[in-house]
């Protein structure tokens, strides 16, 4: 098989390494729209940006050239750029007249342009708006990309409501340390892969206060509950929360030390102001800009997250670690369930 992955940051690169040690020997081109980010990867046959020491295997290429060229030949297409960035690609692909298999990696809702009405879309929405004759899905899971560039074990879900798409994911990456499995609820997976950021915050927050084990463990009781209850409202299926893009993800994030969004919730605790604690990441926290468009989304259709509202609140600076604490603590009782 050969295979483009567009974008060279840390979770492309470790995808584009795996996929590369495939034993069915795939060709796989990282690529990237710097050009001197190019020349430093193939002098290095690595990525000193964002994956130092991470060796490059022999059947993986970097590229520069224009996307539109690049993409000629390809037989299965990965979008490894923030959620940002995805409309655009997405746009360069169909003037491409791209026709294999598409996936995205990015997790999150797209932010709403300033001056502009309307809620944020989830990344199957955007395609539907921009580039809805490609068949496309969504690659997702509890991974972080070091230990996926390593060769740890990983397991993946290849989310889309075309088998095609289903099976090239399968094809391209299921192989030695990663296991992927395949899933038709792409709603259910997106929601999941973007509120398991906010909530990983939140727990950033939680161990940064120094709450304790028992607070740490409701707060991602109640976060999954948060989750599950917006993506059942948007049309998914509840049993995907339950499994590798929803809880695994929320307990990968939530309480791994690689994760960033965990990390800024810690700096936020420490008393670091936003823009301090994401200038210190040196890379992007996907939750920090998707916690407005997950809340913004969930009261469009009358879902109560009072966990990713309060994050909101405190990444605005409206209140400070403590009070977000002592509000979510001061809520009414309730019964539990969804």
């Amino acid at each position: 098989m050969n295979l483009i992955v567009i974008g060279a940051g840390a979770w492309g690169t470790a995808l584009a390494i795996g996929a590369a040690r495939h034993t069915a020997g795939h060709q796989v081109t990282l690529w990237a729209r710097n050009a001197q980010q190019v020349q430093e990867m193939q002098a290095a046959r690595s990525n000193p940006r964002y994956l130092p020491d991470m060796a490059f295997p022999d059947g993986l290429q970097v590229s520069a050239a224009p996307l539109a060229q690049a993409v000629q030949g390809m037989d299965l297409v990965i979008i490894a750029t923030p959620m940002s960035a995805l409309r655009s690609t997405l746009q360069a692909l169909a003037a491409a007249q791209v026709r294999v298999p598409v996936a995205w990696l990015c997790k999150g809702f797209e932010a709403v342009a300033a001056g502009h009405s309307g809620v944020g879309l989830m990344p199957h929405e955007v395609c539907a708006q921009v580039a809805p004759q490609l068949a496309s899905g969504a690659l997702s899971g509890p991974s972080f990309a070091q230990e996926v560039a390593r060769g740890q074990p990983t397991l993946l879900v290849a989310a889309s409501r075309h088998a095609i798409v289903r099976q090239a994911l399968l094809e391209a990456f299921h192989t030695g340390p990663l296991r992927l499995y395949a899933n038709e609820d792409i709603v259910g997976v997106e929601v999941g892969g973007a509120v398991k950021n906010v909530m990983a915050i939140a727990a950033g927050l939680c161990d940064g206060l120094h709450l304790g084990l028992n607070a740490r463990a409701a707060l991602l009781t109640r976060g999954l509950a948060e989750m599950t209850r917006l993506g059942v409202a948007l049309g998914a299926k509840p049993e995907t929360f339950m499994g590798l893009s929803g809880l695994g993800d929320l307990m990968l994030t939530a309480t791994g030390d690689l994760s960033r969004n965990r990390k800024v919730g810690l700096l936020l605790a420490q008393g670091l102001t936003l823009a301090q604690a994401v200038d210190s990441l040196g890379h992007v926290a996907e939750g920090v800009y998707s916690a407005h468009t997950v809340v913004q989304r969930a009261q469009a259709v009358g879902v109560e997250m009072p966990i990713a509202a309060t994050v909101v609140e405190l990444l605005d600076g409206h209140i400070t670690p403590q009070a977000a604490v002592q509000r979510l603590m001061a809520r009414d009782p309730k019964h539990e369930g969804l």
